[in-house]
């Protein structure tokens, strides 16, 4: 029988759901999500909807507790939307989540998988770095920060949010009594009208650096000068303060344009050594504690080799793989999204040359990008010989690196184009899968100087002012493919853009000596005299249609 609008079951909650809510069953076997429960609880639950296989219920009365409730220690974690377990003993909370790993390995998978003990965070309290308060109106007018009650938009005030640090809750409160005093209104999302929409903020766990970022509806805020220097005053950890401009009818809390009120728009950081920059749009994982501990568990199961390269798909800012780069002979990673590659070369750069120098980050999608690097690491594991050495001669070929992801915007794509001949004819068209003509020959010169340079730096030589070298030809073949792929193969199926100033970086002066307007000799015989190889299996040239 269907359960009915404000019935009164007496209820025992068997577990939680993925939300936090209690789980139930009534004498029909019909589901019932109760919150504010907790496993071991019996109690009186009212019936406030039915969706014919599970219904919603309240907590009407709680007639035997559970031996893992605790006293709640906050005067909003009802109707507030951002906490729904301070009634619940941690240790009682690491087994619920654990249950409900199990669950779905059983449940939803059907495997039977033994399921590790979760690894509880170091911090319980105060441990986000990253709040952010929507700004509305307390009962008496004046404006206030809070969160959403559940489900809804209604701003619950919370001026003491026990998830992150006092200090950012004091930024909060004293931003809004600003406000006040300034006649600054917030926004109210039923008429359209008022100013300042969100409070975000951000706090270095090992810097203490804080960065402030209101986000508005316009990109004025009145006595913005006023208000820095009462914030730096009264908050000196403050390194930087921004204001968001989010004009937009939208659920979105930041929007894309960004001014710099005081200081240099970013905070600093450090997760696992790895020195970070963050902005009011990078993503970052809120707990820097536990995070660092998950990545060194990801570490430990990763068993690096030196001889590894380590794939760091939906890398973000590279945090993961840039914290293991020590522990491999080569990084990449893959991340969807430019802003956050930008990032991850900027944080790989701050970790030294070293560490730069074995990192490449590229903007694609990682799924994709996954299969087909796997389908190459095939091929060629098929196709490749092993055991031959080959000696390369130098001339004097610079050692400078640069990025062909930097500034892609004023690149050319140039398609299914190659002017490169390593090896065999028949290998270099198995291996690299590039077809052997092309309409813009120098641009094809320029990637071929390029593609062998970041090879052989890859696989032997830290500096490309060598003379003469030895090296693996499997390893040589490894650094090749690796770099055509990850510069090549991960766009748009073979289509690839060339850094059409590379071999005037490069080369300086003694190129421009060689160029030819319209002759692609002249491009071929000038790389030809800058790279020569002593074995005759070796040679570069061109590929003829």
């Amino acid at each position: 029988m269907p359960l009915q609008k404000n019935q009164i079951l007496t209820l025992r909650i068997e577990r939680l759901s993925s939300d936090g809510s209690g789980v139930a069953h009534s004498a029909d076997g019909e589901t019932v999500f109760v919150p504010g429960t907790a496993p071991g609880d019996e109690a009186r639950v009212r019936i406030v909807k039915d969706c014919g296989r599970y219904a919603f219920g309240i907590l009407d009365e709680l007639l035997t507790p559970s031996p893992d409730r605790v006293p709640v220690d906050c005067p909003v974690a009802g109707p507030c939307g951002g906490c729904s377990l301070r009634h619940l003993d941690y240790a009682a909370e690491l087994r619920a989540k654990q249950e409900s790993v199990l669950d779905a390995f059983r449940r939803i998978g059907g495997l039977e998988v033994p399921v590790l003990d979760i690894l509880p965070s170091p911090e319980v309290d105060r441990y986000r770095n990253k709040v952010q308060f929507p700004v509305g109106v307390d009962k008496n007018g004046a404006p206030c920060i809070g969160f959403y009650a559940g489900r809804t938009h209604r701003i619950v005030p919370c001026p003491d949010c026990k998830l992150q640090p006092g200090v950012l809750n004091e930024i909060g409160n004293a931003l809004c009594a600003f406000f006040a005093q300034q006649g600054i209104r917030p926004y109210d999302e039923q008429s359209g009208k008022g100013l300042v929409r969100h409070i975000f903020l951000r706090r270095g766990a090992h810097s203490g650096q804080i960065m402030v970022c209101l986000v508005c509806t316009r990109a004025k805020l009145p006595h913005a000068e006023q208000l820095c220097t009462a914030l730096r005053e009264q908050f000196p950890a403050i390194s930087t303060i921004l204001l968001n401009v989010n004009a937009k009818n939208t659920n979105v809390i930041l929007g894309s344009e960004n001014h710099i009120l005081y200081g240099p728009g970013y905070i600093e950081d450090t997760l696992c050594g790895v020195p970070v920059r963050l902005g009011p749009l990078s993503f970052y994982q809120v707990n820097t504690l536990a995070a660092e501990r998950l990545y060194g568990v990801a570490a430990q199961y990763a068993q690096l080799t030196p001889d590894d390269t380590l794939l760091d798909l939906y890398c973000g800012m590279g945090t993961i793989g840039l914290s293991m780069a020590d522990q491999c002979r080569g990084l990449i990673g893959v991340e969807i999204v430019p802003e956050a590659i930008e990032s991850a070369k900027a944080n790989a750069a701050r970790m030294g040359e070293a560490v730069a120098a074995k990192s490449r980050f590229f903007c694609a999608d990682a799924g994709q990008a996954a299969h087909q690097r796997q389908a190459a690491a095939v091929d060629r594991d098929e196709r490749m010989a092993s055991g031959r050495k080959l000696v390369v001669r130098f001339g004097a070929v610079s050692s400078a690196r640069f990025d062909l992801e930097a500034d892609i915007g004023r690149t050319r794509s140039i398609g299914e184009r190659f002017l490169c001949d390593v090896f065999d004819r028949d290998a270099c068209r198995a291996l690299l899968q590039l077809r052997r003509r092309t309409e813009t020959r120098r641009e094809g010169m320029f990637l071929a100087v390029e593609l062998l340079a970041q090879a052989f730096e890859a696989t032997a030589c830290s500096d490309l002012r060598t003379a003469e070298t030895e090296v693996d030809v499997k390893a040589f073949f490894d650094g090749l493919i690796d770099f055509v792929f990850d510069y090549i193969e991960s766009r748009d199926k073979g289509f690839f853009t060339v850094y059409v100033s590379f071999l005037n970086n490069t080369f300086g002066d003694r190129f421009n000596a060689d160029r030819t307007a319209e002759d692609d000799t002249g491009f071929i015989a000038f790389v030809a005299r800058q790279i020569t190889f002593a074995d005759a299996d070796i040679r570069l040239g061109r590929l003829d249609a």
